[in-house]
């Protein structure tokens, strides 16, 4: 009679049996609190007919639908629905403990609400928008959890896990009862047991989930972490010592046997063989008929040779199946090796290699817990020296290590990037001080102390040059608490000098650009926050040993005595832009011609404006160039100019008054008379300057 099926490994004798086998998957209740519509389409999108999504405002409502369910409850939270988010899980836990829970939080504050929720019972904390791939991920093993919570405690009762071996090879004297159809007791029991072994393989994966989205790699394939555990979890259930859910990398050898002749089971067996089904398909294969004769004729020579030939092809299968990186085939193919051949010395070098492919499988996956349930497992199973399982033992605490020190690391960087240094619960310090408490010498932790002192002096040198000592004394006590070194805060200080030198030159450069425009508009003294004297003033005060103060202050100056020679000529008083432009240096030729000309007679000064002009004479006078764009346009037209005569004969402080049409002839106008000479006029002996008005006219040839 056939036995049960067996949970054989993926080979091409059975690839198209098992294509068309499929089990009905069980179901669940999904309540979820919210009150947004896209977030319900978005989660039933994902959830793509795994479970019916039960849609409440409030989570007393969830909390009721929750107590009247028969099946095996998943409680969403949407965090846009709920103010207190940790209250509402505490208490969702509280009165109805059996509940899985599932947070969903905005991706601007995923992180946020899971530091709020650290230490609950939440499975998972997942961003809005949805992610498909990651949600889907999630909430399989959220639902095979769910289930395997629902089921565990009949499974517990209907079979112990210590009743339950690995690759165990039954004797003859228990197969008649057993292979009774499991009509017997212990066909019963042996229904059990599989229920068991599914129930223990549903929370491997969910445990393997678990622990993958709340604390494992974010950066690694979600998919893989949390079906992963499901395919290679054993047929059995683990030791009474292992932790729920644990991860192996053993598997179960189909243990029947079938009743028979000798000759019948010895001629099916190399019929079998001829076909080369080894190990499959379940209850017809060359190792079920081997065991089952030779269980019934331990003395037969075929049957054990036919063993030997079944492990041998076994051997090559696992070897092909741990190069190819196919544990959960390796697992199968050695539990099936086992059974054909137990006391082969090959077994226990198989069993190590089985053990350490798959702890670095975890260990590279980021999931150090599956790792240290497989070292118990091989530790339990004596499949390794002491020697090395101290050896994975140690990997794996640096393994632990490196996973807490990276994302301690990485939350001080980011703390930084956004700016918050100090903050007293989630701050680039906080996480700083627990990494310096969890791991000093490790080689990430100087570095990012290093990175934080450098944020702080930066906040310090910005405190500087804004003046504000408190701030910079505050953000240098931070630095040195940081553990920056003297040498750094001198080579802060340095750079200091150095910023501040160039803000200052900067400065300076801005001043003496204001001033010059200043004197450019004609704005010399007034108005007197806004003038040439003004900023220069403020320039002496703040760099009084500015290369440009004394350019700038000449270029005022010069401009002062042009305004104070037309104010004598005009018989007005110049004493105070004669003061002004001495303070500013003016050339004390120039100066002296200005005094004097103060000091001439009251009569030669009081003479007007147009009769002194009437005294000019013009000893050159270049005509203007007519402007090429006007020319070709055929423009024609005047502009009236102001400026005065000096005493050498030089027109000075020319501009122009009106302009027909404006702004065409006005360069042209200004170049022509700044080249034109004149004769001084001589008042009682003395040279006086001359305001003038000219009126250029531009006309077109003929």
């Amino acid at each position: 009679m056939a036995s049960a099926p067996s949970t054989a490994s993926r080979s091409p004798e059975t690839a198209n049996q098992n294509s068309g086998s499929a089990s009905p998957q069980p179901t669940v209740d999904v309540t979820a609190v919210t009150t947004r519509d896209d977030f319900l389409l978005e989660l039933g999108q994902t959830l793509d007919g795994q479970a019916g999504v039960r849609p409440v405002d409030t989570l007393d409502a969830a909390l009721e639908a929750l107590a009247g369910g028969k099946r095996a409850q998943i409680l969403v939270i949407d965090t846009r629905a709920l103010p207190n988010v940790r209250a509402a899980v505490d208490a969702a836990l509280t009165r109805a403990p059996g509940t899985l829970v599932l947070v969903f939080a905005e991706s601007s504050s995923e992180k946020q609400v899971g530091a709020a929720l650290k230490g609950s019972k939440v499975f998972a904390v997942l961003p809005t928008p949805v992610d498909p791939r990651k949600t889907q991920a999630v909430f399989e093993g959220a639902i095979a959890e769910a289930l395997a919570a629902k089921a565990a405690a009949p499974a517990r009762s209907a079979a112990p896990a210590a009743e339950l071996s690995i690759g165990a090879f039954r004797p003859a004297a228990a197969a008649p009862e057993a292979d009774a159809g499991g009509a017997g007791p212990q066909g019963k029991s042996g229904k059990m047991l599989l229920i068991a072994a599914a129930v223990a393989a549903v929370a491997a994966a969910a445990a393997a989930g678990y622990w993958y989205f709340t604390r494992g790699s974010a950066a690694s394939a979600p998919v893989a972490a949390a079906a992963a555990p499901a395919s290679s979890a054993p047929a059995t259930a683990p030791p009474a010592s292992e932790p729920a859910g644990a991860a192996t990398s053993e598997a179960a050898a189909d243990d029947s046997l079938v009743q028979g002749k000798v000759d019948e089971l010895l001629e099916k067996a190399r019929a079998a063989m001829h076909e080369r089904r080894f190990t499959e398909p379940a209850g017809d294969n060359a190792l079920l008929y081997y065991r089952s004769a030779a269980a019934a004729d331990a003395s037969n020579g075929e049957a054990r040779d036919g063993l030997q030939r079944v492990a041998g092809v076994l051997a090559g299968r696992f070897d092909e199946a741990m190069g190819g990186a196919r544990f959960d085939e390796a697992a199968q193919t050695l539990a099936n090796f086992k059974a054909a051949a137990p006391t082969d010395a090959r077994v226990a070098a198989m069993e190590q290699k089985l053990y350490s492919a798959t702890i670095s499988r975890a260990l590279a996956d980021g999931n150090p817990e599956r790792a240290a349930a497989l070292v118990r497992q091989a530790q339990a199973a004596g499949a390794a020296s002491p020697e090395q399982l101290a050896r994975w033992r140690a990997d794996i605490g640096r393994r632990v290590e490196d996973a807490k020190v990276a994302r301690l690391a990485g939350l001080v960087e980011d703390r930084i990037h956004d700016g918050k240094l100090t903050d007293p619960d989630d701050s680039a310090k906080s996480y700083l001080q627990q990494l310096l408490a969890t791991a000093p010498a490790n080689p990430a932790t100087p570095r990012v102390q290093h990175e934080l002192g450098t944020a702080y002096l930066r906040k310090a040198r910005e405190a500087a040059l804004a003046k504000n000592s408190a701030e910079q004394d505050r953000w240098l006590n931070e630095a040195r608490g940081a553990g920056m070194k003297p040498a750094d805060i001198l080579a802060f200080q340095r750079d200091l000098t150095n910023a501040r030198q160039k803000a200052a030159q900067a400065e300076s450069e801005r001043t003496v650009q204001l001033a010059r425009e200043r004197i450019r508009d004609g704005r010399l003294t007034d108005p007197a926050q806004d003038s040439a004297a003004f900023y220069l003033t403020q320039l002496q005060t703040s760099d009084p040993a500015s290369a440009s103060l004394a350019e700038a202050g000449r270029e005022l100056a010069g401009k002062l005595l042009e305004r104070a020679r037309t104010a004598i000529a005009a018989g007005k008083s110049a004493d105070a832009d004669i003061a002004q432009a001495k303070r500013w240096g003016a050339d004390p030729k120039d100066l002296a011609a200005v005094q004097q000309a103060q000091s001439a007679p009251k009569g030669a000064a009081a003479l007007d404006a147009a009769t002194l002009a009437a005294g000019l004479k013009r000893l050159r006078a270049p005509p203007p160039e007519y402007p090429q764009s006007a020319l070709a346009q055929k423009v024609s037209g005047s502009v009236t100019v102001q400026f005065t005569v000096d005493v050498k004969g030089e027109p000075r402080d020319v501009h122009v008054i009106e302009a027909t049409p404006p702004g065409v002839f006005d360069r042209a106008a200004l170049d022509a008379i700044k080249r034109w000479r004149y004769a001084p006029v001589v008042v009682n002996g003395t040279a006086v300057e001359v305001p003038v008005k000219a009126l250029v006219r531009f006309e077109l040839p003929k």
